[in-house]
């Protein structure tokens, strides 16, 4: 057996399957789906993220090595010659493995033994007490410790926290957790399938909208209910926008809305993002689109108090995270 370096050896062992397949052998190579591929010769032999798995044989590896020897049944010698002699006549082109989009971990601030703070801070800006009760009772709102902000969940359709919004009870700090998806903002869909969708900025102005529809009298949950998870701020161009994640989601888990009603503030940032939006969904989506600013004041929340009498809440734009 001829001798050959160790150095040498650990060279061939670097070289990973695809990466000598797509240089070398490019006609063995047969994209089966994705990030992943199999061989011509052998269809249950996969490779993927840098490994390789013979299924047929239940054998696998990560290198090119690996697979001469234990697939075309190579000696050793033969296999490291095979792979540094194509490497001296012609270098082959590295294709890094795509990495593995983990899929994100909410971590939820520690709740508080009750949400005393949080269910007052929310009534004096006018939020009805059922509504409140709803949130907590349904796992949609809660108090953290030690900070005591206001915790607002947003839920998938099975009622999984995905995302949650913090806010400051007299501070004007709002942040996201961590691992926060905004796929899943706090909503609130209609309690018996309705085919309408309202779409406010934030938690507290869809909470107002809907003591607003108690105080008409009417069922605030007969409609769907969803905030978006921060500002949108659409391109200058508006063919390079894109819709609002949470509302695109949304929309994918109730396929039967057929109407969308913009509750936006009433600024200059607002009408913009609804027009935006508006111009968006009714050429991507088989929706009737309406633009709705709150009657007076800048936001829904403003609105609700104006009519209760209540002081308007002042927050500046957006303060760092605790």
């Amino acid at each position: 057996m001829p001798y050959i370096p160790p150095e040498v050896v650990e060279k061939a062992r670097e070289m990973d399957l695809l990466t000598y397949l797509k240089s070398y052998e490019p006609q063995e190579l047969v994209h089966f789906g994705g990030n992943t591929y199999c061989t011509r010769e052998h269809d249950s032999l996969k490779i993927s993220n840098g490994k390789w798995c013979w299924f047929s044989r239940g054998i696998g590896g990560y290198s090119a090595l690996d697979y001469l020897i234990k697939v075309k049944e190579m000696p050793f010698t033969q296999a490291v010659e095979t792979i540094m002699g194509n490497v001296a006549v012609s270098p082959p082109t590295y294709t890094p493995a795509p990495k593995e989009q983990k899929p994100k971990v909410l971590l939820l601030p520690k709740a508080n033994r009750c949400a005393t703070h949080a269910v007052e801070y929310l009534h004096r800006r006018g939020i009805d007490y059922d509504l409140i009760d709803f949130c907590i009772s349904t796992g949609r709102l809660y108090e953290s410790y030690p900070y005591h902000n206001v915790v607002f969940i947003g839920q998938n359709r099975s009622g999984k926290p995905r995302y949650a919004n913090l806010r400051g009870i007299g501070s004007d700090f709002i942040g996201d957790a961590n691992g926060s998806d905004k796929h899943y903002s706090f909503g609130i869909p209609a309690a018996v399938e309705s085919g309408t969708l309202n779409l406010f900025e934030s938690a507290v102005d869809l909470l107002s909208y809907g003591t607003m529809q108690k105080l008409d009298g009417k069922d605030w949950r007969q409609e769907n209910l969803l905030s978006l998870a921060g500002v949108y701020k659409p391109k200058a161009r508006v063919e390079e926008s894109s819709l609002p994640v949470a509302l695109v989601q949304y929309l994918a888990d109730y396929p039967h809305i057929r109407n969308v009603v913009l509750r936006l503030d009433n600024d200059t940032a607002g009408r913009i993002a609804a027009a935006t939006i508006k111009t968006l969904l009714t050429k991507r989506y088989a929706v009737a689109v309406d633009i709705q600013p709150p009657p007076q004041g800048k936001d829904y929340n403003d609105c609700l108090c104006l009519r209760l009498g209540l002081p308007i809440t002042k927050r500046k734009e957006r303060s760092k995270e605790r």
